[in-house]
């Protein structure tokens, strides 16, 4: 047994000489129980060196057998020793009395003198030799003193000792009896620390110049303004020499370059630390970045468009016929198309991406402008000069920053657009947009007309009706609808999939997405028009795997129906279908709003009272109307529906729309409300597996509605079987996915009457009153060519 004393950040090899400085109440008395007995001393680094009381597990169990040479004792209670390491050893029957204390095996080199050996000897010495040079910490004599090494295994051990390495790489050379691999090791350790040091060294040398640059130049300067003073020339030191190349070069025109020489003169008058002269270099620098020649006319293959929009999108056939049909003229006439773009449609349906894939395929600079919650008209068309920190206009700096004439520049959010008291910046688009107006665009900063009519602008909205009229006019609306579950889930296995996999690092074999599994996490866990909450429920069992598979744990490399739970947790959205029961009072409405179509209940429920009308949900002004009027149409329809002429004095109607925080409007619930109402007041119970769109007059007329293909995906998605809906809207059912066509029955009515005769049980159509309908569509309708 002898004394062991754990030490910190330090691996102490055979031949090595290290001063140590030992200070821990342990550690002290196992260095007087080997000083007073033969001197030895065996040393293991702290895997930890934080650790104040190491216990056995906190120690390597390689460690070295060194001899004490000297001993000074300080004031301050702790020992400097000066040991020098003996033998590699390994350390077992650890005990702890007082001191710790070990026995030990000591290991010997394993030298097998040949070829390789000697080779990678010399590599290494000559490595060495490489590193002594660049580091001027070591002195030169130590470079001779290993060198005369003969022994290889010693000469490892001293190299070892002067890199700079890590506590495990030293640990694993202690812990490597093979001399051959571990001169190999070293031989790679010291090709790093070479490389390392010359990058140093290089640095220095570059912030070494740089300084003696500025030193120059600011010395020149000096010299200058006072060699100016001295001649009675007028002004300071200024840049204008510069100005005046790059003004030679930029090819500006007349108008332009008048105005940049007048304003370059100015400088030359200015002093440098004057804040004008600031203004005058920033104002010259955005002239000067600006591309002001005209671009080379625009060479693009239409099939080419066609194919990357293909490649970059799944679906949206109406779309890209549009952008084709726009570039085609484009490439017909051989200047730019005079109409803007409008992408409308909800969020996550690939708005932003189209517009890339086509920037992409015509082989043009892409800009994005965020119009989101811009008030001040001056973000767009620039700020005066005269005020503190101006700056052109967003359009004027996406040319700046593309340098090209004809960009594509993408107007995201033009619908939430706000105004105030700082002006409007729909009129600043007014122009922009208008392809009489923008080639003389004038920006308020440069105070000169910039020609940006070679630009292809596209704009995206969720919606139209939050758009100015006028600007509206200017722009061709282009309709991005929802998708259905086949669309998504083609969606997700050819795009989203493969980026998200490569993006978390997961091989696809590692991971398999079953269909039924894709089809559980867009019914279950997703209810949107778009595409983000699946991508990011994808994401979510990406991760999850990825950690599963770091921290050992057990793996589902199948993701299907049955062990999503394991993945995503419990679902957030339950089987609609389960819903759908008839009931009184309660009728499925079917909205459109900015995030797509959305399944809108429609509850009411009439009490004993004295007429009153309540109606609650957040409503809109044109929605709270829509209720009014389908009260007033039930009024009149009183007798069909078995009440009493004034049943409305002795009721308090409340009719409510559930999701409270949620504001309505819009008039496309009026039939539903009607619906609502004649259920609750005549106690004929409305399917539940029905929905409704339309809107309702006083005569109960049913008007068409707009936003059709997301409502109808709403009620695909909800699992109802039957959608109401007006007439006039027979002509949209022709652009619905062929699967919503499949699964759904669409009912076209022209009034209430033919409403009431679908959604109620039991209701007496007026044409044939002895006809009662015990379950949906049993009986042949009145007009069954409605029925689609």
């Amino acid at each position: 047994m002898k004394p062991l004393i754990p030490v910190r950040n330090i691996v102490v090899f055979p031949g090595m000489i290290i001063p140590l400085f030992v200070g821990r109440k342990s550690s002290l008395a196992a260095l007087e129980a080997a000083y007073a007995d033969d001197k030895l001393v065996l040393l293991s680094a702290q895997k930890d060196s934080e650790q104040e009381e190491p216990s056995l597990d906190d120690l390597y169990t390689h460690g070295s057998l060194a001899k004490i040479a000297q001993l000074l004792r300080l004031p301050n209670g702790t020992i400097k020793v000066l040991v020098e390491g003996q033998r590699r050893v390994v350390l077992h029957g650890i005990t702890a009395a007082g001191y710790l204390q070990a026995d030990y095996t000591g290991i010997d080199d394993l030298t097998n003198i040949d070829e390789k050996l000697e080779d990678v000897l010399r590599r290494t010495v000559a490595k060495f030799e490489e590193f002594v040079k660049a580091n001027k910490k070591i002195p030169a004599e130590t470079l001779m003193s290993i060198v005369n090494v003969e022994d290889p295994g010693r000469l490892s051990d001293l190299v070892a000792s002067y890199l700079t390495l890590t506590l495990d790489e030293k640990q694993k050379l202690l812990e490597m009896p093979n001399v051959y691999e571990r001169l190999t090791l070293l031989n790679t350790f010291c090709t790093r620390e070479i490389g390392l040091l010359k990058v140093e060294k290089g640095l220095d040398t570059n912030v070494q110049t740089q300084i003696e640059k500025i030193q120059k130049e600011y010395l020149l300067k000096e010299k200058l303004k006072v060699i100016q003073k001295e001649l009675g020339e007028a002004g300071g030191f200024s840049e204008t020499e510069e100005y005046r190349s790059r003004l030679a070069a930029a090819g500006l025109p007349a108008e332009v370059e008048s105005k940049a020489r007048r304003e370059l003169l100015r400088l030359e008058k200015m002093q440098s630390f004057s804040a004008e002269s600031g203004v005058i270099r920033a104002y010259l620098d955005w002239l000067l970045d600006l591309p002001w020649q005209e671009a080379a006319s625009a060479v693009f293959d239409l099939q080419q468009v066609a194919d990357t929009l293909e490649q970059e999108h799944y679906g949206l056939a109406k779309v890209k016929d549009r952008v084709l049909e726009y570039f085609a003229v484009q490439q017909n006439t051989g200047r730019p198309n005079s109409s803007i773009i409008l992408l409308v449609g909800p969020p996550g349906v690939g708005k932003t991406s189209v517009a890339q894939a086509i920037a992409k395929a015509l082989r043009r600079q892409f800009f994005r402008i965020t119009l989101g919650g811009l008030r001040d008209e001056a973000e767009l068309r620039g700020h005066r000069r005269t005020y503190v920190g101006a700056l052109p206009g967003k359009l004027i700096q996406a040319f700046a920053r593309v340098k090209a004439r004809d960009p594509l520049i993408l107007l995201d959010e033009i619908d939430k657009i706000a105004h105030d008291s700082k002006g409007d910046p729909a009129a600043v688009l007014l122009e922009a947009l208008d392809q009489s107006q923008n080639k003389t665009f004038l920006d308020n900063y440069l105070e000169l007309p910039f020609d940006i009519s070679q630009a292809v602008f596209i704009a995206t909205a969720n919606n139209t009706y939050d758009i100015p009229r006028p600007l509206l006019d200017r722009m061709e609306v282009i309709r991005l609808s929802g998708y259905t579950e086949e669309e998504k889930l083609q969606i997700a296995r050819r795009y989203v999939l493969p980026k998200l996999l490569a993006l978390n690092g997961v091989k696809k074999t590692e991971l398999d997405f079953t269909e039924a599994g894709l089809r559980a996490i867009i019914r279950e866990y997703t209810r949107e028009a778009g595409l983000r909450e699946l991508s990011r429920a994808l994401d979510e069992v990406c991760r999850k795997y990825v950690r599963n598979k770091l921290e050992k744990k057990k793996l589902y490399r199948k993701v299907s129906g049955h062990n999503l739970l394991n993945y995503l947790g419990q679902p957030k959205y339950q089987d609609a279908a389960l819903g759908l029961q008839d009931e009184i009072g309660l009728v499925r409405g079917l909205a459109w709003t900015e995030t797509g179509g959305e399944v809108l209940p429609v509850e009411v429920t009439a009490l004993k009272g004295k007429g009153s009308l309540q109606v609650t949900g957040r409503l809109g002004e044109i929605m709270q109307e829509s209720a009014k009027a389908a009260l007033t149409y039930v009024r009149s329809r009183y007798a069909e529906l078995g009440l009493k002429e004034d049943f409305y004095k002795e009721s308090d109607i409340h009719i409510h729309l559930p999701d409270g925080a949620i504001p309505k409007d819009g008039p496309s619930a009026g039939i539903a409300i009607a619906t609502a109402l004649a259920s609750a007041l005549s106690g004929l119970p409305a399917r539940g597996n029905v929905a409704m769109t339309g809107e309702v007059t006083l005569r109960g007329r049913v008007l068409p509605v707009g936003g059709l293909r997301e409502k109808i995906l709403a009620a695909l998605r909800g699992g109802l079987e039957a959608v109401v809906l007006p007439a006039d809207n027979k002509k949209d059912l022709g652009d619905l996915p062929a699967k919503a066509r499949k699964k759904l029955k669409f009912l076209t009515v022209k009034n209430m009457d033919d409403v009431l005769f679908y959604a109620l049980k039991g209701y007496k159509k007026q044409a044939d009153k002895q006809q009662f309908i015990p379950e949906l569509l049993d009986a042949e309708p009145a007009q069954p060519e409605q029925i689609i």
